[in-house]
């Protein structure tokens, strides 16, 4: 699919609301638009939406506990807060959205938005005399001066039985304004396998024949690919080099394995960019 949040990396927040059933589908469609998606959940936000739910359709690992040993040991909340390149929180509760304003961070969704510089989309969701109160508009307010982006909310019948603005967007409405703040990488949506460096042929377990190929040239192929917008495979011999941002690498060591590892995964790709020194 050719999208501007190709190979984009997007923590979706969600914050306790009954429109919490709709963050599942839109995660879904973030996906499908070639994001790789984490989740970030309050404790509220469970009541309404599992964290299984959400974690079987990101494929990643739910974040809902500040004080996460297992994390935390990484700083896991600073590692969320670089990773993204946007933030998105749908539903943002009234409660949520007063405690982005005040800049608390008591957490993982608020900590991470308060250590984070990525663009943030809050998708409001509340009753209508919640969403009408001076204090939440006061708040709104006080949240696009800052740059924030909201998303909605839409006018309509709402589960409590009233009418009127604070429905939470539509999924597909919500995806439209987060693929406006990206521009369309011109290999968004590829599947670009990229082969690169030598190949070691064993002679004897103590010794072998391979070449002097550093890799370099498939590797700045790759990161360029990815930024790009595609999603890139790197299948590498042995290097000293780090594995570029997006790309997913798979080592190899002989000819033969070159030569499967590029069977395998060229079966259904767009484009092979083969640079590898093969000895």
């Amino acid at each position: 699919m050719n999208s501007s949040l190709s190979n984009k990396q997007i923590l979706l927040g969600i914050s306790g609301g009954i429109a919490a059933y709709k963050t599942a589908e839109l995660c879904r469609l973030l996906i499908k638009a070639g994001a790789t998606v984490r989740v970030a959940m309050t404790q509220a936000a469970s009541e309404f939406i599992t964290p299984l739910t959400m974690q079987a359709l990101s494929g990643n690992r739910v974040h809902m506990d500040l004080l996460d040993t297992d994390a935390e040991a990484a700083m896991g909340h600073i590692e969320l807060a670089r990773w993204a390149d946007v933030i998105i929180v749908a539903p943002a509760s009234a409660d949520f959205l007063a405690k982005i304003c005040q800049g608390q961070a008591g957490d993982i969704l608020s900590t991470v938005i308060l250590a984070s510089s990525a663009p943030l989309v809050l998708a409001p969701a509340m009753n209508q005399a919640m969403w009408a109160d001076a204090s939440t508009q006061d708040n709104l307010q006080l949240l696009k001066q800052r740059g924030y982006h909201i998303a909605g909310p839409a006018s309509g019948a709402q589960a409590c039985g009233d009418t009127g603005l604070g429905r939470m967007l539509e999924p597909v409405e919500i995806l439209e304004q987060c693929q406006d703040l990206f521009d369309t990488g011109y290999l968004a949506g590829l599947n670009i396998v990229i082969n690169g460096g030598p190949t070691r042929e064993a002679i004897d377990p103590v010794r072998f024949i391979s070449n002097h190929s550093s890799g370099k040239m498939a590797y700045a192929l790759a990161a360029e690919a990815a930024k790009a917008g595609a999603h890139v495979t790197l299948i590498s011999g042995p290097v000293c080099l780090n594995t570029p941002e997006r790309v997913a690498r798979v080592d190899v060591i002989s000819a033969q394995d070159m030569l499967d590892a590029c069977l395998q995964y060229t079966e259904h790709c767009d484009v092979f960019i083969g640079v590898a020194a093969v000895a």
